[in-house]
């Protein structure tokens, strides 16, 4: 009978690992995708603003802008009817990238991208 406490004991240390980490993400809020990915952004240092007539955009400094529909089949509905070509769809969002990049762009996409990939 003690050995299910036994094993319950390492396993619950294992959970609590993670916690309280200091380079966790964001949580995400699934009502405000925008917020939560922004708050994503900034935790990586990311600078970007939220814009939009529904404040549905995020516009990053360095250019790239991210577009945020109501679903991931809304997102491809605009690419399919031509107004998100060139686009990155992630998800509900569309990530406008500039068409030169650099190094240092690239890996501030990857970090971007991950951004919304988690939400």
């Amino acid at each position: 009978m003690k050995r299910p406490l036994l094993l319950a004991l390492p396993l619950s240390l294992v959970a609590f690992a993670g916690c309280g980490s200091s380079d966790a993400t964001p949580k995400v809020n699934k009502s405000d995708l925008p917020g939560s990915a922004l708050a994503c952004l900034e935790s990586k240092d990311i600078p970007a603003h939220q814009t939009g007539e529904n404040g549905d955009e995020l516009v990053l400094d360095s250019g790239e802008k991210i577009k945020f529909y109501l679903t991931a089949d809304s997102a491809i509905a605009e690419q399919f009817a031509g107004h998100g070509e060139g686009a990155e769809q992630i998800g509900t969002a569309l990530l406008f990238i500039p068409p030169e990049t650099s190094k240092k762009n690239d890996d501030l996409l990857h970090d971007v991208e991950v951004c919304l990939a988690n939400l």
